[in-house]
């Protein structure tokens, strides 16, 4: 706790050449500058939000909402069917043919444009354009986000074994890819949605742009892409839910309080200002 007094008391001097003043303009110079400190004061109150005086800075966590879950889950659901139906299987082989037919060039811009939603956000925040969450935050929340969607297309890549439409594999389904960049897609809407809703959107455009060149590409059927983006979308989801419990339990963050608090004072003969700062 520091506690700091600041001298107001005007300087009057007999050498600097100016008139002295009168002692009632003095008197009203003092009350003036006593005003002014306590309308700072009240200004400075009003602009925190406090308790007895402490100010609290709270982190602002997503609440987990079911009703978010049904677009992801959707997509989940028609990738899962697909595995057996043979209608859906009929599905993918024409789109594919549509989709590949007389393509002799390959473009692997889906190597990258996975990880660019993701990648935007640090560079917003680079050129001042905030999100939600600060560096550390939100680094948390996008590894996390990854670490759950790596693990579940890991495993079910192993577990389904389907192979790629050009026989490159049996490990098609789901798509790493459109996962990653529906993750990305949901991590940049999730932190710039308040700022403006078009950012979220480019990052979805820029997902769903990807999951068209693996097929393009002839890497994914449809089904693949529909159950990379279903897996995505959760991913992060579940990712910015739990990061409260992460944050508190593993990385042990603890509320920020300070004291904050400017007092004038005036003894008779000097007029001043306290400054009382304690900062836990």
């Amino acid at each position: 706790m520091r506690i700091q007094r600041i001298d107001l008391t005007p300087k009057v001097t007999h050498n600097n050449g100016l008139p002295f003043l009168k002692p009632k303009e003095i008197m009203k110079a003092k009350l003036v500058i006593l005003l002014l400190f306590l309308t700072i004061n009240t200004v400075f109150s009003q602009e925190i939000i406090k308790t007895d005086s402490i100010v609290t800075i709270k982190k602002e966590y997503l609440k987990f909402d079911y009703k978010a879950l049904i677009i992801p889950s959707a997509l989940l659901a028609y990738g899962i069917v697909g595995i057996e139906s043979d209608g859906l299987k009929g599905l993918n082989a024409n789109i594919q043919e549509e989709i590949t037919e007389d393509i002799d060039d390959k473009f692997t811009i889906d190597d990258f444009s996975q990880y660019a939603p993701a990648l935007a956000v640090y560079g917003l925040n680079l050129f001042g354009i905030e999100g939600k969450n600060n560096f550390k935050d939100r680094s948390i929340i996008l590894g996390t986000s990854y670490l759950l969607m790596g693990t579940w297309v890991t495993v079910m890549k192993k577990t389904t074994r389907i192979q790629r439409p050009d026989k490159s594999g049996f490990n098609s389904f789901p798509s790493g890819h459109t996962a990653t960049a529906f993750a990305s897609a949901e991590f940049l809407w999730q932190e710039y949605k308040d700022v403006s809703l078009w950012y979220g959107i480019s990052g979805y455009v820029v997902a769903t742009g990807t999951g068209f060149f693996r097929i393009y590409n002839n890497k994914h059927w449809l089904t693949d892409v529909a159950m990379g983006a279903g897996i995505g979308i959760i991913s992060t989801k579940i990712a910015y839910w739990v990061f409260p419990l992460i944050d508190k339990h593993i990385f042990k963050s603890k509320e920020n309080k300070t004291t904050a608090m400017v007092a004038p004072f005036y003894n008779g003969k000097q007029l001043g200002a306290g400054i009382l700062l304690n900062i836990n």
